[in-house]
């Protein structure tokens, strides 16, 4: 049997009256964009997550470039504190925003934002940190929110990866002003193309959001500041609509998919599965594996699908090489990114398919 990374057939299968009946309202109403789908998604998306507002924007990487121009920091030159290991979607929406990434470590076990290390790098120039809840988890927003207070910077987060979940029972925007989201394929709340969201619970920030989103118009052809042309599309709205309903019992799925990995791969060593709490929604699951690259070669051989997120720690990829890190700058991230193996998760997937990939993993270090 071979086992993919993720199936969204399965997701739209058991979501097609919904999105069908949308996308016949859709074209009942020819409003492309911005029409009554985005609209209603918007509303949806905001109550479910517990948040004021959800405003609808063309990617995840958008919704970050926009929660920085809209808390003032566009064009600003200003230095924004990221964790090395994340997408580089994360630092490219921070140069789009006109700003500039500085690079922090992250912790070993979890893998996510240093609180100490990231203060270590706090400088004259730096306007926020941006906190990304990396693969499902996440970061630490009690003590990052405090230090953000303390040092009289903002606190923007990348939930890019985690969808559903929130900490200690509040939601994300109870933290800071802006909280953006993707809407990826393989996510936990997927479309089927590029999409995202920001959400907020301040009405002046969802405001300017909307303006930014939209070429800086309100519903004319006015331009009243210098903006984006970034708006989610009616047709991803119409499956998103239908997707979100479920997205609470996918969740539940993974994390009990996830569990069993723990079972099956408990005591072999010398593999390690990266820390989670509770509250992670288990976007991916993610091992620290010796010998990476073979065991991908192994379980490739078996038809087992993996990926690796991320492969290169940010301030060793060109594009951000004057961002001020080079190599043993920032240790922790740098060993990980030769370790960390993402294995096949989504919320049909068989319950047999992980023990599968378990003993192909076990197989594989006893030969070794």
């Amino acid at each position: 049997m071979n086992i993919p990374m993720v199936d969204l057939r399965p997701l739209l299968a058991a979501t097609e009256p919904v999105w069908r009946a949308n996308l016949e309202a859709l074209f009942e109403r020819m409003q492309f964009v911005l029409g009554e789908q985005v609209a209603a998604f918007e509303r949806e998306l905001a109550q479910s997550f517990g948040a004021g507002y959800a405003v609808a924007v063309g990617s995840g990487t958008a919704a970050i470039e926009l929660s920085l121009r809209a808390a003032g920091l566009g064009e600003s030159g200003a230095e924004i504190i990221i964790p090395a290991l994340t997408s580089p979607f994360t630092a490219q929406a921070v140069l789009a925003a006109g700003c500039k990434p500085r690079f922090a470590d992250v912790l070993p076990d979890s893998l996510l934002l240093d609180p100490q290390d990231a203060e270590s790098r706090i400088r004259k120039r730096t306007a926020a940190l941006l906190a990304v809840h990396l693969y499902g988890q996440p970061a630490n927003l009690a003590e990052l929110s405090k230090l953000a207070r303390r040092r009289g910077i903002a606190l923007l987060q990348d939930a890019c990866q985690a969808h559903g979940a929130q900490l200690d029972g509040r939601p994300f925007t109870h933290f800071s002003r802006a909280v953006a989201s993707s809407f990826y394929p393989t996510k936990n709340l997927p479309c089927l193309g590029d999409g995202g969201a920001v959400l907020t619970d301040s009405r002046s920030v969802a405001q300017q959001l909307r303006l930014l989103r939209d070429g800086g118009r309100r519903s004319d052809q006015t331009s009243r500041i210098r903006a984006l042309n970034t708006r989610l599309d009616e047709m991803q709205a119409c499956y998103l609509r239908a997707f979100l309903p479920k997205l609470g019992e996918w969740n539940v799925r993974r994390a009990r998919l996830a569990a069993l990995y723990d079972q099956a791969l408990a005591g072999c060593e010398p593999l390690r599965p990266v820390a989670r709490t509770p509250d992670s929604v288990c976007h991916l699951y993610v091992v620290r594996a010796p010998r990476r690259d073979h065991l991908r070669r192994h379980l490739a051989q078996h038809g087992i699908s993996t990926g690796v997120h991320y492969p290169v720690p940010l301030h060793l990829q060109p594009a951000f090489r004057d961002c001020g890190a080079k190599r043993g700058d920032l240790p922790i991230a740098e060993r990980a990114c030769r370790q960390i193996l993402s294995l096949p998760l989504w919320p049909y997937m068989p319950e047999g398919a992980v023990e599968q990939v378990a003993a192909r993993i076990r197989e594989f270090y006893r030969r070794s």
